[in-house]
């Protein structure tokens, strides 16, 4: 079963898309901040980022930055 972490600050978002991937057999890990994605993705290493562009202190764009620079995530396919 393919892994998905879903970044993003807003929790309603962030739950509707995990019930919708849960329904369609993906497990899911959910991230509510830049920083709590960038570690949930060294510590999980999921098949997918779903990854939303604003957010508060670190923005999806350097979460995407700093995900590309680390040997351990830098193969990781992102979505925006």
């Amino acid at each position: 079963m393919a892994l998905i972490l879903v970044v993003d600050d807003d929790v309603d978002v962030a739950k509707t898309i995990e019930l919708d991937l849960t329904q369609g057999g993906y497990h899911v890990v959910i991230a509510n901040s830049g920083y709590e994605g960038l570690q949930s993705a060294q510590i999980e290493r999921p098949d997918l980022v779903l990854l939303d562009i604003a957010m508060p202190e670190m923005d999806g764009i350097e979460v995407c930055r700093r995900l590309r620079a680390s040997p351990v995530t830098a193969s990781i396919p992102i979505l925006f």
